[in-house]
């Protein structure tokens, strides 16, 4: 999709859209008149077609109260907009007129290039007939100069990046296999002039890695694990990023249901986000060196899967008592994060589709953070504030520790007693980052899929982390 800035509306287009706030709505009109008539209130999401009187489609956007709109909003008006010009290739837009005075027009129009893009976003690789949305060009009609211009262009580059993870997310678990995403991981260090290295089986055997491989003892596909390193001239600090990448949950001996083996191919959605972002890197040009750790398996029930009450030897010398094969996630990460700390970055960040507990604290629009900075946390839920990926934290109580004691190895891998799940697991993961490292854990389990259409949300894989990403490593400082 392409974006342009003009100061008036070019020949050719076919569908124009405007804003709409719910306090600033046209009286007298007869086309006003007839929208009221019909419930049209200039409310968030809501959406009025008119013809135009040179042939064009008029397209209004409902963004609520004027003095509310932000970019957040923009991008989810923009989203909307998508749909509902899906049959016309060229539009203009006049978005941005709805920023208010003072507002920041430059976020605002990189969030609006985001929503149109994300907003037309459509999986359609294994469907034979696919009405796809025709949304080629869309040109915004206002004032900002190449500051505005270039954000239209970076923004629509970030959804490019959202859109690689919501296919990844999207693909089949029996396609997207861990070698599968090893190739897309080397597609883009290629491309994008980044270091890239692939662990193959014998390599992870040799670097002790025991979660990730008791975790694969039920597959019949071989791991990954996979490094990838951002390195700009004299970086001015260091960030480690994890992606949990379970290509495929079963849930391995302690079995899913079948409903909720349905989206488990989304397992892998951190490692998702993760290269989303990677492949953005270098259109935001952070000034610190990152690197990207992607352990890659699918939780099967084979004949020697891992079964509870085995005991694995992670990559730190740790042992663990897998009480419930079905918390594999937490397993891969911890060999990952010891092998992120091994190179002393700044700050370590991992994001995981880890616990189906999130959900029923938080719900599936906002995201747990964790962890043992609060400097770094803070900085977190700054990001995801800028990009507009909700989170909330949690805390890691100490006293909640010895739930994960077991009597045969240094810790298990679930609690025996039911509650904090979330908790749990990021108490779990805790033993992994070394004493004095800030760390932070986003349990995206719920957020990294949707079930609804919704502003620049599509039903699939949302993509979620990839913009609270990339607004992270384009501020990061070492942590306090």
């Amino acid at each position: 999709m392409r974006f342009e800035l003009a100061r008036v509306l070019p020949p050719g287009i076919d569908a124009v859209v405007l804003p709409a706030c719910s306090d600033a709505l046209g009286t007298g009109d007869d086309n006003w008149t007839y929208l009221r008539a019909r419930g049209f209130e200039g409310k968030v999401d809501q959406v009025a077609t008119l013809p135009g009187a040179d042939g064009t489609v008029i397209v209004l956007v409902g963004l609520g109260p004027s003095n509310a709109v932000t970019p957040t909003g923009l991008r989810r008006a923009a989203g909307t907009a998508a749909r509902a010009v899906s049959r016309h290739a060229q539009i203009a837009s006049h978005l941005l007129e709805a920023v208010p005075d003072g507002g920041d027009r430059v976020a605002a129009a990189q969030a609006v290039a985001e929503g149109f893009v994300l907003g037309a976003y459509q999986f359609g690789r294994y469907r034979t007939a696919l009405d796809a949305n025709a949304l080629e060009r869309v040109v915004e009609i206002g004032t900002g100069g190449r500051k505005v211009e270039a954000a239209l262009g970076l923004g629509a580059r970030i959804a490019d990046g959202i859109c690689l993870a919501r296919d990844l997310v999207n693909e089949p678990g029996g396609a997207l296999t861990p070698a599968a995403l090893a190739e897309v991981a080397v597609e883009i260090a290629e491309r994008e002039d980044l270091g890239v290295t692939v662990l193959d089986e014998d390599d992870i055997v040799e670097q002790g890695m025991g979660g990730l491989l008791g975790v694969n003892r039920g597959s019949n596909l071989p791991p990954r694990f996979i490094e990838l390193c951002y390195e700009p001239a004299s970086p001015r600090g260091s960030l480690a990023i994890v992606g949990k990448g379970i290509t495929f949950d079963s849930g391995g001996l302690s079995i899913k249901t079948a409903a909720g083996m349905m989206t488990m191919k989304s397992d892998m959605a951190g490692a998702a986000a993760v290269l989303g972002a990677f492949s953005c890197l270098r259109a935001v040009n952070p000034r610190i060196r990152v690197r990207g750790y992607l352990p890659c398996t699918d939780n099967m029930t084979g004949g020697d899967a891992t079964r509870p009450g085995d005991v694995l030897r992670l990559r730190s010398g740790t042992t663990v008592e897998v009480l419930n094969t079905d918390a594999e996630g937490r397993l891969v990460l911890a060999d990952a994060l010891s092998a992120a700390a091994e190179a002393a970055p700044d700050a370590i960040v991992d994001l995981a589709t880890l616990t189906g507990g999130v959900g029923v604290a938080l719900g599936n629009r906002i995201a747990a953070v964790l962890g043992t900075s609060d400097d770094l946390v803070a900085q977190v839920r700054d990001a995801a504030d800028r990009a507009g990926e909700r989170l909330w934290p949690l805390p890691l109580p100490e006293d909640y520790r010895r739930r994960l004691d077991s009597e045969v190895a240094d810790l298990a891998n679930i609690s025996r007693a039911p509650g904090a799940s979330t908790i749990l697991g990021g108490l779990f993961l805790e033993e992994f980052v070394p004493e004095g490292m800030a760390w932070a854990h986003l349990d995206i389990a719920e957020t990294a899929w949707s079930d609804e259409v919704a502003g620049e949300l599509v039903k699939g894989g949302t993509g979620y982390g990839v913009r609270l990403l990339l607004e992270l490593v384009r501020h990061f400082r070492k942590p306090r």
